[in-house]
């Protein structure tokens, strides 16, 4: 049992989790192994690991909500203290998401329902976080039910604004290195990993009825959404797809310096992060920039070869 765990059951000693509830929490967290990418990696300290994977914890099951990708069933929406019919009411299940997450910031019982709330608790409270970068998190998602198309990179980078960047805060706040240079060149790293993300999982998207390539780069590139649906990439949805990873990486080198600003594990920490999206896009670039038949995606040895030039360029 982690710390984490141990203290969420010490705060919380009397609340039974429905049936499920702990076999859904070790679902969602076990996605951390298949990230971009290390969510909480073994060199960590165990408190900071235990933190950064409540956090996860939270994001994952937001994004989760918000894409329709609950466990069948309706037992979230049962700990979340709806009715199991409402498993697919994804504004509902998010205005309830948001109302345990406040009590998770309180000091009265019961506190907060849903088991991996319950984990956040701790964390909370511990490295004295606010709500409004979890408050981000749930708004991105509200948004994903009423905006499918993005007009401008300005607005797709607004959205990021709310999906991304609350993430890279919440870090620097368990870790307690934040200052407005960090939370800067964070922002930055942030964007760019959510951009990267929308690269690789175009078709993914779409089948979601949802476009994360700016509706402006698309006509510059003249890509239509039915170009987008095919099996796969013709030499202009690659040259659109080409031109968003150079942007993303402008964006992580941009931000990387916040890897040269700290020590220690910490400085592998973010290297780790920004390692991740370079290897994804030269995975991308490798695969021709063609990422319609499925996400391209990075090997082992390319995550760790870029950790090592970026830990070399920022040492």
């Amino acid at each position: 049992m982690s710390r984490g765990d141990e203290q969420a059951r010490r705060a919380f000693p009397r609340r039974a989790v429905p049936s499920g509830g702990r076999d859904q929490t070790r679902t969602v967290l076990d996605q951390a192994a298949h990230e971009n990418f290390p969510v909480a990696p073994f060199f960590l300290p165990r408190a900071w690991r235990a933190d950064l994977m409540a956090v996860y914890g939270f994001a994952r099951l937001v994004d989760d909500i918000g894409d329709g990708d609950l466990a069948p069933g309706g037992g979230d929406a049962v700990l979340l203290g709806l009715d199991r019919d409402r498993y697919d009411d994804r504004p509902a299940l998010l205005d309830a998401l948001e109302a345990d997450l406040y009590r998770c910031f309180g000091d009265r019982a019961p506190g907060p329902s849903h088991p991996l709330m319950r984990r956040l608790g701790p964390t909370v409270r511990r490295c004295g976080l606010t709500p409004e970068p979890f408050l981000g998190l749930i708004e991105a998602n509200r948004q994903d039910q009423r905006i499918s198309r993005y007009g401008t990179y300005d607005d797709l980078v607004g959205y990021c604004e709310l999906s991304a960047n609350p993430v890279g805060r919440l870090v620097l706040g368990i870790t307690g290195t934040t200052s407005p240079e960090r939370i800067r060149y964070s922002d930055a790293i942030c964007t760019a990993l959510q951009i990267v993300e929308h690269i690789q999982d175009v078709a993914e998207d779409l089948a979601r009825d949802r476009i994360y390539l700016p509706a402006e780069d698309m006509k510059r590139f003249r890509v239509t959404e039915a170009d987008l649906a095919a099996s796969t990439g013709g030499a202009s949805v690659r040259a659109l797809i080409a031109f968003e990873a150079e942007r993303a990486l402008e964006l992580l080198n941009e931000g990387t310096p916040l890897v040269g600003s700290v020590h220690g594990r910490l400085k592998l920490l973010l290297a780790g992060f920004v390692a991740g999206g370079r290897a994804a896009l030269q995975a991308v670039a490798t695969a021709d920039h063609d990422v319609l038949p499925g996400p391209p995606k990075p090997t082992k040895l390319s995550l760790l070869r870029e950790m090592r030039a970026t830990l070399r360029r920022e040492g």
